[in-house]
C-alpha cells in the first residue's frame, strides 16, 4: 500500500491505485491477478482487437498475451482489454458495410474510454484489419500517452496465388458466365488459408506500412507474416518498448509530426498503396493536431515514384515482400535519395535514420521493388482530382495501366446495390461512367467501399472500358479507372447529386480533374430543383455518425474541430 505517486512513469495509474483512499480499486484489481508489487508498477494497457469475426484478427489474442509478457518482463504490469473489429471482406456489398468506417471511430472511442477510465500509463494496440489500425492510432493520439502500435501481420497466399480479391473477381466472372459454380467454390475454399490480413497492398498492409513509416510501430512490424515467431517477438518487444518510452516520456504527439506524416505518405506512394490511406492519414493527422490536406498528397506525389509491383495492380503479395526484407530496405533507399525525413523520432526512442543505419539491401535478384532509376510509375498513383464534379476534391488510384484519361456517358445510381444489379445484368456497357452516389460519410451513412461493383466490372472484362466514380470509397483491392471520396458528397448537395444519365463525364489523371460537360447555368438549374433525401437511419450508431461526421476531404472524423 506504499504511495508511489512520485514515480513519473505512473502519473495516471497512481491516481487509481495509490493510498488508503484507493483500497476499493486495489481490491477489484487483486481479483484479476494484481499483487502488492504490481500496484507499484506502471500499468500498460494492451488493446487487443482479437475476434473470430475475421481471419485478420483471429490470432491476435495470442499476440496480446505476448505483448503483455513483454511489458511485464520489462518492469510494467500489462492489462489486456478488447475493442471491436468488423470485416470488410465479409460485409462488402451489403448494408452491413455501412458500419465499416463507423467502426474506426468506435474503436478509437473505446480505447480512449478504457485507458482514460482505468488510468493506464502507456499502451500497446494490436490491429489487423483495415479500420482497426487507424482506429487504434486515433485512440492513442487522443490519449497521448507513451504507446506502440503492432500490426497483426499478413496472411499467406491461397492455392494458385489467390486471395480475397481473387474471390470477388471470380464472382464477377461467374456473373458473366465465364466461370461455373464448381470453379467459383474451389477459389472460395482455398483463397483464405488461415489467419492474417488480406495479402496484397490493400488497405491493411498499406496502413501497417504507413504506421511503421510514421514511427509508431517498431521496425519491421508492418512486414511480418501473421503466424510467425517474428510476429510474436514483435509483440514482446512492443510491450517492453512502452516502458522505455515511459522512461523517456516520449508520447505519440512527439512522434506523429508533420514530417512523420510526410514519411507515411511517401511510403504509401512508393508501395502503390490504397486510397483509404488518404482518408485515414488525414483523420489521424487531424486528431493529433497536424495540418495535413489533400493537396499534400499531390505535392509529395510529384517527387515520389511507385516502386512496388504488388497487388492489386501488380503481381506480388505482401508475404513475398516479407521474404525479401519487408519495407525497411525500401525506406533506406528512399532516405538515401532524400525522400524521407531521417530525423523523425520513432517508438524505438531513436530517429528513423538511426533505425535504418544497419538495414541490409534487398537481394540483387528480386523484382518486387523496382529501382529508383526505373520506377513502375514516375509519379504517384494517388491522384487528387478537382473540377466542377469535385470542388472540394476527390481521390483516384491511377497506376497508369488503365490509362490516364477516360471520358464517357454517365450511368447514375443512388446506391451500391442498384449499380451492382445493373453491372451484373449487362446494363452497364463499355463507355459508361458508373456513378454511385448517396454513399458518402453522411449520405450512406458510412462511406461504403465499392469493392463488389469494381470487382464485378473487372470480372466482366470491362476494366479498361468502364470507369466508376462515387462519394463512397474503395477497398485497397479495387483497381481499374475508379474515383472515390468525391466532395462535397451528394447528400450535402454536391454536384454528384445533380448528374443525370447520359451526362458526359471526363476523368483526367494528368490534369488532375473530374468534370462534367455541363454549364454553370445548367448545374444551377438542377440544383434549384434538388431536394435532400431523408436520412436513411434516424436512430443508433449510424444515425449518430451521420450527425457528427465531417467531410471525407478532411478525414471523415467525428471529433468537432
Amino acid at each position: 500500500m506504499s504511495d508511489t505517486q512520485n514515480d513519473p512513469r505512473r502519473r495516471h495509474s497512481s491516481k487509481v491505485v495509490d493510498g488508503p483512499g484507493k483500497s476499493a480499486g486495489r481490491a477489484m484489481l487483486r481479483a484479476v491477478g494484481f499483487t502488492d508489487e504490481d500496484f507499484q508498477k506502471p500499468q500498460i494497457g494492451i488493446a487487443s482487437t482479437w475476434s473470430q469475426v475475421t481471419p485478420c484478427n483471429s490470432h491476435i489474442g495470442e499476440l496480446a498475451e505476448r505483448a503483455c509478457e513483454g511489458a511485464d518482463d520489462a518492469g510494467g504490469k500489462g492489462v489486456i482489454f478488447n475493442t471491436i473489429t468488423i470485416s470488410d471482406g465479409i460485409a462488402n456489398g451489403t448494408e452491413g458495410m455501412k458500419y465499416s468506417l463507423v467502426s474506426r471511430e468506435v474503436i478509437a472511442d473505446s480505447i480512449e474510454t478504457v485507458a482514460g477510465c482505468e488510468g493506464f500509463d502507456g499502451l500497446v494496440a494490436i490491429g489487423g484489419c483495415d479500420k482497426n489500425m487507424p482506429g487504434c492510432l486515433i485512440g492513442l493520439a487522443r490519449l497521448d500517452r507513451p504507446s506502440v502500435f503492432v500490426y497483426g501481420g499478413t496472411i499467406l497466399p491461397g492455392k494458385g496465388h489467390t486471395d480475397i480479391v481473387s474471390v470477388f473477381e471470380a464472382m464477377g466472372a461467374h456473373s458473366r458466365g465465364d466461370m461455373d459454380l464448381i470453379e467459383l467454390k474451389q477459389i472460395e475454399e482455398t483463397a483464405i488459408p488461415g489467419p492474417g490480413s488480406c495479402g496484397g497492398m490493400y488497405t491493411a498492409n498499406t496502413m501497417a506500412s504507413a504506421i511503421e513509416a510514421l514511427g509508431m510501430s517498431l521496425p519491421g512490424s508492418s512486414a511480418q507474416n501473421a503466424v510467425s515467431e517474428d510476429k510474436r517477438e514483435d509483440c514482446e518487444r512492443a510491450g517492453a518498448a512502452v516502458l522505455h518510452l515511459l522512461e523517456k516520456d516520449i508520447k505519440p504527439s512527439d512522434i506523429m509530426t508533420r514530417q512523420a506524416f510526410e514519411n507515411a505518405i511517401t511510403i504509401v506512394i512508393a508501395l502503390g498503396g490504397s486510397t483509404n490511406a488518404v482518408l485515414h492519414l488525414l483523420g489521424m493527422a487531424r486528431t493529433v493536431g497536424v495540418l495535413l490536406s489533400l493537396d499534400d498528397f499531390t505535392d509529395i506525389g510529384k517527387r515520389v515514384p511507385v516502386l512496388a509491383d504488388l497487388r492489386p495492380s501488380g503481381q506480388y503479395m505482401m508475404s513475398e515482400l516479407v521474404a525479401i526484407g519487408g519495407i525497411q530496405p525500401l525506406m533506406k533507399i528512399l532516405l538515401e535519395a532524400g525522400l524521407l525525413h531521417g530525423d523523425c523520432l520513432t517508438v524505438t526512442g531513436r530517429t528513423l535514420a538511426e533505425n535504418l543505419a544497419e538495414v541490409a539491401p534487398y537481394p540483387s535478384d528480386q523484382d518486387i521493388i523496382a529501382p529508383l532509376t526505373a520506377p513502375l510509375k514516375a509519379e504517384s498513383h494517388l491522384r487528387i482530382l478537382y473540377g466542377n464534379l469535385a470542388p472540394e476534391g476527390a481521390v483516384a488510384k491511377i497506376t497508369g495501366k488503365e490509362g490516364t484519361h477516360f471520358s464517357g456517358s454517365a450511368r447514375v445510381f443512388g446506391s451500391e446495390e442498384e449499380a451492382q444489379a445493373r453491372i451484373n445484368d449487362g446494363t452497364v456497357v463499355a463507355g459508361d461512367v458508373v456513378v454511385i452516389r448517396y454513399e458518402g460519410p453522411r449520405g450512406g451513412p458510412g462511406m461504403r467501399e465499392m469493392l463488389t461493383p469494381t470487382s464485378a466490372i473487372m470480372g466482366r472484362g470491362l476494366g479498361n472500358d468502364v470507369a466508376l466514380i462515387t462519394d463512397g470509397r474503395f477497398s485497397g483491392g479495387s483497381h481499374g479507372f475508379v474515383v472515390g471520396h468525391v466532395t462535397p458528397e451528394a447528400f450535402d448537395g454536391g454536384p454528384l447529386a445533380l448528374l443525370e444519365d447520359g451526362d458526359r463525364i471526363t476523368i483526367d489523371a494528368e490534369a488532375n480533374t473530374l468534370t462534367v460537360d455541363l454549364s454553370d447555368e445548367e448545374l444551377a438549374r438542377r440544383r434549384a430543383n434538388w431536394q435532400q433525401p431523408p436520412p436513411r437511419y434516424t436512430r443508433g450508431v449510424l444515425a449518430k455518425y451521420a450527425r457528427l461526421v465531417g467531410s471525407a476531404s478532411e478525414g471523415a472524423v467525428t471529433d468537432d474541430f
